[in-house]
């Protein structure tokens, strides 16, 4: 059994705005609690505006305002001990950056000045990261790596608008393996690529995953990226997980009706009937509804969805799901 390397318990994370002199409070993580293992992908999955890229900054340990950490922990398991990224210094998380845990971000001009040459990125990342390497040493390194995850070393004279979206998004996820992090979190990696573009994509993060052994942690709305890429998927909605299994678990045996919602709507080989979306829009997470706050969108919502949270019902296979449909456990949470 792989160990645990990256933990979150009750974790709570709120954008607290002052909109026209009143507060606002944004739940976008409200009440996680998530164990992701060594040496696995683990994919986060829902709709735009369920939480997903907060989780990821949260789990990163980029909290700042307007959000913040309202709630729980997020704790590292490193070598030596388990660490409380919220009682880190500043110099702390830096140093564990780029070495413990990276960052795909999700657009790659968001990481790569367009008016320097991509040499010069890895040379200002691999200085403040790597203590003492003259440049020709930094080049070398740069080469070496590339040439390791099937790149060609010729990208680094190239400025960013030289080069395709697809090959600037896998010069940022190879910026981001560089230094063989135990983790990588990537924010929807694919956006904006086509899908023959979005295969290339998918495989070198899943090529460095497998030769280096670390986790990677994707955000992605694409399930059909999940299912091709990861081990695990957690399903987001209205800032909470609402269901996590193994994949292959997931989409044979999908418990959560919003679950259901999003498999059901993707396009299969030879099926030309119209596929169905999830009826409704997600709630706004400053007014999330009372109860299972996916009821108002639920064909199968219950009194006790209005009134009540479900808590977790363990279904076997590391499979649970937080619905009344599927159990009464409303008080039981596996963390």
């Amino acid at each position: 059994m792989s160990k645990p390397i990256l933990r979150t318990e009750g974790l709570r994370a709120y954008y607290q705005l002052d909109v026209l002199g009143k507060r606002k409070e944004v739940k976008a993580v409200h009440d996680v609690n998530l164990t992701i293992l060594e040496d696995e992908v683990y994919g986060i999955a829902g709709e735009s505006g369920c939480g997903k890229s907060t989780l990821l900054r949260a789990l990163y340990g980029a909290i700042e305002p307007p959000l913040r950490l309202v709630g729980g922990k997020v704790l590292y398991e490193t070598e030596e001990r388990t660490l409380d990224v919220a009682e880190l210094t500043r110099d702390e998380r830096r140093r564990l950056r780029w070495d413990f845990i990276s960052y795909v971000p999700q657009g790659s001009m968001s990481v790569l000045n367009p008016v320097i040459k991509i040499k010069n990125t890895y040379r200002d990342f691999l200085e403040s990261h790597v203590g003492g390497p003259t440049k020709s040493q930094v080049f070398a390194m740069a080469k070496e790596h590339l040439h390791e995850i099937g790149l060609p070393p010729s990208v680094l004279e190239s400025f960013p608008h030289q080069l395709s979206g697809g090959m600037r998004q896998r010069v940022t996820i190879a910026l981001a393996a560089i230094l063989h992090p135990r983790i990588i979190v990537a924010d929807e990696p694919t956006t904006a690529l086509d899908v023959v573009v979005q295969r290339g994509v998918v495989q070198l993060l899943k090529s460095i995953q497998t030769r280096f052994r670390n986790t990677v942690v994707m955000v992605t709305h694409d399930m059909g990226v999940h299912a091709n890429v990861a081990d695990r998927i957690g399903i987001m909605y209205a800032g909470r997980l609402v269901e996590e299994a193994p994949t292959d678990v997931i989409f044979k045996s999908p418990r959560h009706p919003y679950t259901r919602h999003l498999i059901d709507s993707l396009p299969q080989f030879g099926d030309r009937s119209r596929r169905e979306s999830v009826p409704g829009a997600p709630p706004d997470l400053s007014k999330v509804p009372s109860g299972c706050p996916f009821h108002p969108r639920c064909a199968s919502a219950m009194d006790i969805c209005r009134e009540k949270a479900p808590g977790y019902t363990q279904l076997g296979d590391g499979h649970r799901a937080a619905c009344w449909l599927v159990g009464d456990k409303a008080d039981e949470e596996d963390t």
